[in-house]
């Protein structure tokens, strides 16, 4: 039955079909294999609603129309802003500045592909004029990107705890870790590639530019504070958090840097309509994929297969990484959640993997994923908003992948940079 379902699931996504159907055919089939016929239809049907029941999931709608509002609005380039007035003279400073622009963007979006358009877009034409080589720009940008899959909010992390009923706001802290790891390796790696290019640095700023700057970029970085800081004190919950964020955002851009009326605020919120009714959707497959997968025991055939109830921790860890990884390279990174979390959900369980720990990994496969030839969503992204070739744009990921899975092994083998500040927090 395996072979069939994703064999049709392949014929589909070769025939350029979008992913909801090869989705959505696969549960069929497997429905049908299962049943026969039609008459238990209502069972699939039921799983369809019950995949979009989960409360946590507003959090996803929230955290996109607060990160559209950011993007249209100031916020993104005031906090770009004052991390150029601080860092931008030092050598390959704009380049650290572009991974740490991603980093606080990623802290208050969530989306790797909102990072690469609301960072890219301003800083790209900056390191250009500076002497960087393009290859080099796009694959900094959208493998920077890949930390706002791990910094809170991390869209991924709330899909990964809905699927695998796993603490949201544990996810959150645990992403911290890695993710400003992941920013302190990119920025050492442009400090060497200035330094072997010999690219010119930018003037240093004054001590009164960089007050500036720091006070126009305050009422940004509340937006790090209210997720980060209310859920670490307990003072309401991820969902209650991106809430807080929509207020904010609208309060900021509408009223402080009355960058936005009314109109503005009606496309923004048409626009995270369309994309949330798209993730919906998808997660509602899901979630009946995921039951009649598991309801036919294709996750225990699947992982029989390759042995993996003879795996150690780590070993089940590493395979759990590279099919993410994998996956991610060529479908949607939602759409790879939803698949593969219900398939290794019960080894996880059985072996007693911490959940938080696998989903860290998970979030962070799927954004190496998302930036990874051939398919990687990112590269995409970033065809379209900055009009280059695709050879040109993956032409410089390799460097930033390897530090990538450098982390990786990290957090296989010191699982504590991941579950120092989660212990800290709730433990």
């Amino acid at each position: 039955m395996a072979l069939l379902i994703f064999s049709v699931m392949l014929v589909l996504l070769l025939l350029g079909f979008p992913m909801i159907v090869p989705l959505v055919a696969g549960t069929f089939v497997g429905f049908l294999e299962i049943f026969g016929d039609v008459s238990k239809m209502e069972f699939v049907i039921q799983q369809f609603l019950a995949g979009i029941k989960p409360a946590s999931l507003v959090a996803v709608p929230m955290f996109i129309f607060a990160a559209d509002i950011m993007t249209r609005g100031q916020s993104a380039n005031r906090l770009i802003d004052m991390v150029m007035k601080f860092i931008g003279h030092i050598k390959g400073g704009l380049a650290v500045s572009t991974a740490t622009a991603c980093t606080l963007f990623g802290a208050v979006s969530g989306s790797t592909q909102a990072t690469v358009v609301a960072v890219g877009s301003p800083l790209r034409p900056k390191m250009l004029k500076s002497g960087y080589k393009d290859s080099f720009i796009l694959a900094l940008i959208i493998n920077s990107s890949d930390i706002a899959f791990l910094i809170p909010p991390s869209i991924g992390m709330i899909i990964y705890g809905v699927i695998s009923e796993t603490s949201i706001a544990e996810l959150f802290i645990a992403g911290i870790g890695p993710g400003l790891l992941i920013l302190v390796l990119f920025s050492i790696y442009s400090v060497i590639y200035a330094v072997i290019n010999d690219v010119p640095t930018e003037p240093k700023a004054s001590a009164a530019q960089r007050l500036k700057a720091v006070r126009d970029a305050l009422w940004p970085l509340g937006f790090p504070v209210i997720i980060v800081g209310g859920i670490y004190g307990g003072i309401f919950s991820p969902t209650e958090a991106a809430s807080v964020c929509v207020l904010y955002a609208l309060i900021l851009e509408g009223l402080v840097f009355k960058t936005m009326g009314f109109k503005d605020i009606f496309d923004t919120a048409k626009s995270t309509g369309l994309i949330t009714g798209v993730v919906f959707i998808l997660v509602a497959a899901g979630a009946a994929f995921s039951w009649v997968i598991s309801f036919a025991q294709i996750p225990q055939e699947l992982l029989a297969s390759i042995g993996i109830s003879e795996m150690g921790p780590k070993q089940i860890l590493f395979v759990i990484s590279l099919a993410f990884f994998v996956g991610c390279m060529f479908v949607d990174p939602i759409v790879v959640i939803l698949i593969l979390v219900p398939i290794f959900a019960p080894v996880v369980k059985e072996v007693g993997l911490d959940p938080v720990l696998v989903g860290t990994l998970v979030t962070l496969q799927v954004a190496i994923g998302s930036a990874t030839p051939p398919f990687g969503c990112d590269i995409f992204t970033a065809i379209a908003v900055f009009k280059r070739p695709y050879i040109e744009v993956i032409r410089g990921t390799l460097p930033f992948v390897l530090i990538l899975f450098f982390v990786t092994a990290l957090l296989i083998f010191f699982p504590q940079i991941a579950l120092f500040l989660r212990d800290l927090a709730f433990k």
